[in-house]
């Protein structure tokens, strides 16, 4: 319980690790962003293939290919229906707009893309969470690792937005902190769900990995294209996927 517990608060740490590089360098490069970004974005589908959907089919029995489908598909519709709640991070991003310190449109859009994240990261700590009930704690190690990298540019990207709309530093990283909590919560709420039965496990496993493909694909390999560096973050992604699968070869 104690790993589990120091990796949770290690995945959404790494929010608040971010948003203070934020503040420190006010807005980072969209070059810096997308390779970040889509690093993480490889080590994460190496993660949600051979440590969440490849656990799935291991423990799901009999059947076990009905099971983990069906729990990649629930993982993705279950997203895909926050997203009809909640635009994309790059539509509520702002960039376009002329900034106006006091301009209350402008500041519900930023709060929305904050809540954007929050949402999101609720289902990529559940992710961190149910990789523990496997046993193999170097594999879910591994798995909010590539989540917690990924949320170290998420967290610097938050910060420029409030800033630019009148918030104050302090309750800029007030929030930004209540994001990471978010992810601490939904780490211990998949730690505790596949504790209590075993049963779920396999489906657990497998809704678990379809919402981080789905966050692969609907958000985060869109985002690192979007900016007229394809071709670094494509590379990226890759050296991200390998540098994971030999992680999980030598230790795993």
């Amino acid at each position: 319980m104690k790993i589990v517990l120091l990796t949770a608060i290690g995945v959404g740490g790494a929010t608040v690790i971010g948003a203070l590089f934020g503040f420190a360098i006010k807005k980072p490069s969209h070059k810096f962003n997308d390779i970040i970004l889509s690093f993480a974005a490889g080590i994460m589908l190496c993660a949600a293939v051979f440590g969440l959907i490849q656990e799935s089919m291991s423990f799901g029995g009999e059947f076990r290919l009905l099971i983990t489908v069906a729990g990649v598909l629930c993982g993705a519709v279950c997203l895909n229906l926050i997203d009809r709640l909640v635009p994309h991070l790059h539509r509520l991003s702002g960039e376009n707009e002329e900034t106006h310190p006091q301009n209350t449109e402008k500041l519900n859009k930023v709060l929305l893309f904050i809540l954007a994240i929050a949402i999101h990261n609720l289902p990529e700590g559940i992710a961190a969470g149910v990789g523990f009930g496997t046993g193999n704690n170097s594999e879910a190690i591994s798995i909010a690792g590539g989540i917690a990298l990924q949320n170290i540019p998420e967290g610097m990207v938050i910060i420029a937005p409030m800033l630019a709309v009148g918030m104050s530093k302090t309750k800029a990283f007030l929030i930004a902190f209540a994001t990471g909590v978010v992810e601490v919560v939904g780490t211990l709420i998949g730690y505790f769900a596949v504790s209590i039965s075993s049963a779920i496990l396999p489906f657990a496993l497998a809704f678990a990995g379809g919402t981080m493909l789905y966050v692969i694909s609907d958000e985060m390999i869109p985002e690192t294209h979007a900016h007229g560096h394809e071709r670094g973050a494509t590379y990226s992604l890759l050296i991200g996927f390998c540098v994971m699968l030999i992680f999980d070869t030598l230790i795993g």
